[in-house]
């Protein structure tokens, strides 16, 4: 299986807060976002792993070329600006062939074994997709998620509407039966990673949420120290 990091990002709310190094280089408990990422994917059995980074990420460039001759799976890098994560998004799957994929934001902090059984239970399923979710809302803008008893998500919404337990943990696990909704979404202009979920629920395709107790993300200089004390098991904070 093939998994995918969307890297492009400018973190320019990390940089307002006095953090200097490009976000895919922060490090979290000594360990560089993107090198954990890519450990945990070659911890999960990827045959391949995919990077997309801004064309003018100089730092992060060269951190990646040099990291491809140590590590133990092919590291597929592009280098593109993108005009938004949708089309990084698609940037990375279109580049993949295999039939089974997953693509994270290279911020998203979760627990390693929460995310292999996660990737265990999709390539064992006959979904069309499976996604992170989490009842943890640490998002400034979070994408809601409904589904029925059985985990099947029926939609993707701005705010909580009856109580919705769940919100997107930016996990993306899908097939290539999703590629004609992405398709379709850049060729009309849909920019936004929500949107295009929605389209794929439109479509018909059948998407699973896999809960996780927590999914954290790196947006600010504070959330730094809780993604370091909640993978050392010390963030308590409900």
């Amino acid at each position: 299986m093939k998994f995918g990091i969307i890297a492009a990002g400018e973190g320019s709310r990390l940089l307002n807060e006095g953090i200097h190094i490009p976000k895919p280089l922060v490090p979290i408990n000594g360990t560089t976002m993107l090198r954990r990422l890519i450990n945990v994917f070659t911890n999960c059995g990827a045959d391949e792993i995919f990077v997309i980074i801004n064309g003018t990420s100089g730092f992060t460039s060269n951190y990646l070329h040099e990291l491809k001759n140590t590590v133990s799976v092919p590291l597929r890098i592009i280098e593109k600006t993108t005009e938004s994560s949708l089309h990084s998004f698609y940037e990375i799957v279109r580049t993949i062939n295999d039939d089974k994929f997953c693509v994270t934001t290279v911020d998203t902090i979760f627990k390693e074994e929460e995310f292999y059984c996660m990737i265990n239970s999709f390539i064992r399923g006959c979904e069309d997709g499976v996604m992170g979710v989490t009842s943890y809302v640490d998002d400034e803008k979070p994408l809601f998620i409904s589904t029925d008893k059985n985990m099947y998500i029926n939609g993707f919404l701005d705010s909580s509407i009856d109580n919705t337990e769940f919100v997107s943990g930016g996990i993306y696990c899908l097939t290539r039966k999703s590629l004609p909704t992405l398709e379709r979404c850049i060729g009309g202009g849909v920019s936004r990673m929500r949107n295009f979920q929605r389209y794929l629920v439109e479509d018909g395709l059948r998407l699973k949420a896999y809960p996780f107790t927590k999914i954290l993300d790196v947006d600010h200089a504070g959330d730094i120290e809780k993604a370091e004390l909640f993978l050392k098991g010390e963030y308590t904070d409900d």
